[in-house]
């Protein structure tokens, strides 16, 4: 059993509640699960309080752990670290990289984060990525899931990695997103990673309107009028 804290954060993935039951068969302890929290910074402070120790771990609702992934070897954070990210494998492209990974925080990181666009690039400290993968980002599991993944990515890749990623990998995890062939709704992934970066260079000059990558309603309406209410569950 670890001895880690750990929470699953959902908002409306349709696999949430197995991918929870199959979270705490892994972990081999009780995972809390916040849901439905409008708002993402407000979703990820109030996992800050649902915890009962300093470090947790934090996973979407729509991350499916490896049941390989051996917690027991862990070591906590370093002095200073906010965040370790483990990567994901992507369902739709082949990358494998910490977009809708696992990670390891600190709750006091996330009562005290800044004020960027992916919420936690704002962390105080700083972030370690694990070159090792702990399962998937399940993300594809309706045409609206799979474009809202795709548009929210590369608009945030698009427009300059908040991680401190170098332009270049950063056009080629754009460029790989909107070549998505693999995999469920995978043309609603390109398509929504195609828009995604558009919506970059739209906004350059409004970067208010940017923080629109974080309104659930903004963006399901955004998908309806491009691709139609049918396909907005499959």
């Amino acid at each position: 059993m670890t001895s880690f804290d750990a929470v699953l954060l959902s908002y409306d993935e349709p696999m949430a509640n197995s991918l929870h039951a199959r979270l705490q068969r892994t972990l081999g302890g009780t995972v809390k699960r916040l849901h439905g929290v409008h708002g993402m910074r407000r979703a990820y402070r109030q996992c800050a309080e649902v915890v009962d120790h300093e470090q947790f771990f934090l996973a979407d609702g729509d991350f499916a752990i490896d049941t390989d992934f051996d917690v027991a070897a862990l070591e906590p954070l370093d002095e200073g670290v906010s965040m370790r990210v483990w990567r994901a494998d992507n369902p739709v492209n082949g990358l494998a990289y910490g977009y809708g990974g696992l990670k390891l925080i600190r709750r006091s990181a996330l009562r005290e984060m800044g004020k960027a666009v992916d919420v936690l690039a704002a962390l105080p400290g700083r972030i370690e990525f694990a070159q090792h993968t702990a399962g998937i980002t399940r993300f594809n599991q309706s045409p609206f899931h799979a474009w809202k993944a795709g548009f929210r990515e590369c608009a945030m890749l698009a427009r300059g990695s908040e991680y401190g990623m170098a332009d270049d990998d950063a056009h080629k995890r754009v460029e790989a997103w909107t070549l998505s062939r693999s995999g469920e709704f995978a043309a609603y992934a390109a398509a929504g990673a195609r828009e995604g970066a558009a919506f970059a260079r739209q906004t350059a000059r409004n970067p208010q309107q940017f923080h629109h990558l974080n309104n659930p309603t903004w963006l399901r309406e955004r998908f309806t009028a491009a691709h139609g209410d049918q396909v907005v569950s499959g």
